[in-house]
């Protein structure tokens, strides 16, 4: 006993020092897998499709990935440049306003709901605060984001020539393999084969519904409300489009908070149609595409609840920067299948009783 009792011992050290070994490996790649498969999964549905036309997953695989470079990160690129472009002007324009005394006139307007704000918490000793400040170290602080993220890839460009490389080469094999690496999960799974199946394709429905009811959602808010600024003549267009798509994926936050500043500053200024235009496109066009979009992406699939969304998002951008947008509810997708996995083994009567109730 007590040699088989050591050779157990032995067997999980080496698996653990084995896993600990790989995760080292693959840790310096983490990031260009991680793109990869977020648009392994972004993509399936139009994978899948090109399957039935082409019958051939390896020449399917490439025609995907293809047209995502092409049509997809190509456009990215481009824009991500002129976001930078414009967000080192937006911050120059604020900071001449700022210079010049104009933000704080803009900033301290006698607006009867901002008066009544600043009565209501000046029994907290906050009615002193200087908004003009704030405004300006809130946009030196999301513009140094962006800033920081274009000198990264300008002092490792090489490098990031390679993670590109690296994310198109691994998301050929996520699309090509990705059912394999599914049913090769599923076997792994220490529950009965019909929960196990039941449970991925609760977990695929979370993903997609927070990928598409977020991510694709949040993307077309920001490129509605960049066309917009640009119909009416604010400055830095692209940059408040991405603000707005920034936004908009975080639950309880969206882009009104970009759109009414904004129709605020034009009305001030005397440019009452202009506000008119982007107060009404802003809540009955921008806001709505939620509310209109939405059930068509994720129709019949169950979404993540919006506070544990909220959290992810923030955690995700917390720990992983840009990445976590998508990384966060991924993950917590994740945990909450975890959590299923556990209630099915220790409560293997909760599937019965859900099947009784459908």
């Amino acid at each position: 006993m007590k040699r088989d009792h050591f050779l157990i011992a032995l067997f999980f050290a080496i698996t653990v020092i084995t896993f600990y070994l790989f995760y080292q490996i693959v840790v310096p790649f983490f990031i260009p897998i991680c793109w990869a498969a977020v648009f392994a999964i972004l993509f399936s549905p139009f994978y899948e499709r090109i399957c039935k036309r082409i019958k051939s997953r390896g020449l399917s695989s490439l025609v995907v990935c293809f047209l995502i470079v092409v049509l997809i990160i190509g456009p990215v690129t481009y824009l991500f440049v002129a976001l930078v472009d414009e967000a080192i002007d937006a911050v120059a324009s604020v900071n001449e306003m700022y210079r010049s005394g104009r933000l704080d006139e803009l900033l301290t307007v006698d607006i009867p709901v901002i008066s009544t704000v600043k009565e209501k918490l000046s029994g907290f000793g906050l009615s002193e605060i200087n908004l003009d400040e704030l405004a300006k170290d809130a946009m030196n602080r999301v513009t140094g984001v962006v800033i920081s993220q274009t000198t990264w890839l300008v002092a490792n460009a090489t490098k990031a020539i390679f993670y590109f490389a690296l994310m198109v080469f691994t998301m050929y094999y996520f699309f090509k393999e990705g059912s394999l690496i599914v049913a090769k999960l599923k076997r792994l799974m220490p529950i009965p084969a019909e929960q196990v199946s039941s449970t991925f394709a609760q977990l695929g429905d979370i993903i997609q519904a927070t990928m598409y009811g977020g991510v694709v959602i949040a993307l077309l808010q920001g490129v509605l409300g960049g066309i917009l600024f640009l119909a009416v003549g604010i400055a830095s267009p692209v940059f408040w489009g991405a603000i707005m798509a920034f936004l908009a994926i975080i639950p309880f936050v969206g882009a009104f908070l970009i759109y009414v500043p904004a129709d605020i500053i034009l009305m001030i200024g005397g440019s009452y149609i202009k506000g008119l235009i982007v107060i009404l496109i802003g809540s009955l066009v921008i806001s709505q595409t939620d509310n209109v979009v939405r059930p068509f992406l994720i129709s019949g699939k169950a979404a993540m609840h919006p506070l544990l969304l909220f959290f992810c998002i923030l955690g995700g951008i917390y720990l992983f920067g840009l990445l976590g947008l998508v990384l966060g509810p991924i993950i917590g997708a994740l945990f909450m299948t975890l959590l299923k996995i556990f209630e099915y083994t220790l409560h293997p009567e909760s599937i019965t009783s859900a099947k009784t109730d459908a």
